[in-house]
């Protein structure tokens, strides 16, 4: 019996972790082949040691093998309660924005109802900080502090209200033959006194909002093309640039030319703006020429900024500041007390810039629009020079007109050439689209205006068409003329018209 392996040490061969025996150990040490196969009868693969292994857990350097008795912390609830509703795209149309809205409230009120709080933790192992208790002020703080938080998102219910309003055909179409088909010039202007202005080729037509008559004010000479139009702040006065490189002003009333502003260089006036006495107006070659028309010898001043066409000059209302935009993809805005150089220079835009619209109710906001190659509306503030919002439209923008809509705040529109043709009005701050007019012309707009009520936009297009969009209604509210509204809407839509 000596010489078969005690229990003990049968039990030691068995352990993994126990050194084997040598080959060279004494062969009477181990067990007869009749006693191995006897134990070895449970182990289908004939030895233990194929079964007997060490976990994965407690091998070093494997960061991919977990312990199947310690739950791992990555597959355990511990993150954040968030919405798994990605934000749209500001261009996105209306009905993608409110679908989004309608989405994230939805959600809002599961976990609600399910007693979690969104972007919270499901599973905190720490009591929650102390809250910061308010700050105690004798000057509204908690005002100032709202007023500085980010901008929340439209309410469904509103935005659904305002694209039911947007109209889908035109109050009325103008007939405008001969229309010149060029995305630089500024040939459509609508004046305070109601009176809007149209180029054609080389006259001008005033139609009266007021009384739907149209008649032709005055035609060139020389048989020169107009390039631009502008009204003076007051209304009584109109300049008329033309490709010549000269500006004609004349008197609506009595239909009179008054004078003829001629400059040094011989290309075309693109763009025009007045401020009070003075008129600032743009050529093909950059130069931005300053005109008091009060005096004979009417030029003041001259700017060389620009390398390319200025197709886009504005004033602010209150004068103090004013903005050009040219073909080389630039974007100068002036200080009118200190008009020797631009007090900023933006060269965000990556295509002609033209679009040009001072926010008449934040004086320091400035949005520009981009043409074919750039297709984004930049908005600035203009007393630090920064960029504070941008929108990418995907599609060349023309004109740009600030409104206010009701139950929806300020509203910034957009007319769109290549490729769309479409007109589009977002909501300001929160860049959220809120109506879409889609082909509102057959061809591209070049141009669009709004009514001194701030209610109606112009636009015009390469198809020859002039029409009249119903957008904003905020001037009606406060009128207190709902019921005028209801009438408005029973008469006839579309009421068709020509200058010639």
């Amino acid at each position: 019996m000596s010489g078969v392996p005690t229990k003990r040490k049968r039990l030691q061969d068995m352990s993994p972790n126990v050194q084997r025996v040598s080959k060279a150990t004494n062969p009477m040490l181990l067990p007869p082949p009749s006693s191995r196969s006897q134990s070895f009868q449970g182990y289908p693969h004939g030895s233990p040691k194929a079964k007997l292994r060490r976990t994965a857990s407690l091998t070093l350097g494997d960061s991919q093998s977990l312990d199947r008795f310690i739950p791992s912390r990555h597959n355990s609830t511990t993150g954040k309660l968030e919405s798994t509703t990605e934000a749209p795209h500001p261009n996105a149309s209306p009905r993608t924005h409110i679908q989004v809205q309608t989405s994230k409230i939805y959600q809002r009120h599961v976990a609600e109802a399910c007693g979690l709080d969104m972007n919270s933790r499901v599973l905190l192992y720490q009591p929650l900080p102390p809250e910061r208790r308010k700050p105690h002020s004798l000057f509204n703080f908690e005002q100032s502090l709202a007023s500085r938080a980010p901008a929340s998102a439209i309410k469904p219910a509103a935005a659904y209200r305002r694209a039911k309003k947007i109209p889908t055909a035109p109050e009325r179409v103008l007939d405008a033959p001969g229309l010149i088909d060029d995305f630089y010039l500024n040939l459509l202007a609508w004046s305070s006194t109601n009176l809007l202005a149209i180029g054609l080729e080389d006259s001008v037509y005033v139609w009266n909002a007021s009384t739907g008559s149209v008649g032709m004010l005055c035609e060139s000479a020389n048989k020169s093309m107009v390039t631009s139009l502008r009204w003076s702040d007051d209304g009584s006065y109109i300049s008329v640039g033309k490709d010549d490189g000269s500006i004609e002003i004349w008197d609506v009333d009595t239909s009179a030319k008054l004078r003829t502003l001629q400059f040094g260089h011989a290309t075309r006036i693109a763009a025009q703006s007045w401020s009070k006495h003075v008129l600032t107006s743009g050529s093909r070659v950059g130069t931005i020429s300053h005109s008091d028309v009060r005096v004979a010898s009417h030029l003041s001043a001259e700017h060389k900024v620009h390398r390319a066409e200025v197709c886009g000059i504005e004033y602010r209302p209150d004068g103090q500041q004013w903005a050009s935009g040219g073909n080389d993809n630039l974007v100068a805005i002036w200080d009118a007390r200190n008009s020797t150089s631009p007090a900023f220079q933006k060269t965000n835009h990556k295509a002609a810039v033209k679009a040009l619209s001072w926010c008449p109710y934040q004086s320091s906001l400035l949005a520009t629009g981009g043409g074919s190659s750039d297709k984004a509306i930049h908005f600035w503030n203009t007393t630090s020079g920064a960029r504070v919002n941008t929108i990418e439209t995907d599609s060349q923008i023309s004109s740009l007109n600030w409104g206010y809509a009701d139950g929806i705040g300020m509203e910034i529109v957009a007319t769109h050439g290549f490729p769309t043709n479409n007109i589009s009005l977002f909501q300001y701050p929160t860049l959220q689209k809120t109506g879409e007019i889609v082909r509102a012309h057959d061809s591209r707009l070049l141009a669009g205006c709004l009514s001194p009520d701030q209610l109606t936009l112009a636009t015009v297009a390469g198809d020859e068409n002039l029409k009249f969009w119903s957008l904003f209604d905020l001037a009606k509210r406060r009128a207190g003329a709902r019921d005028e509204d209801k009438e408005n809407k029973e008469e006839p839509i579309e009421n068709y018209m020509a200058f010639r």
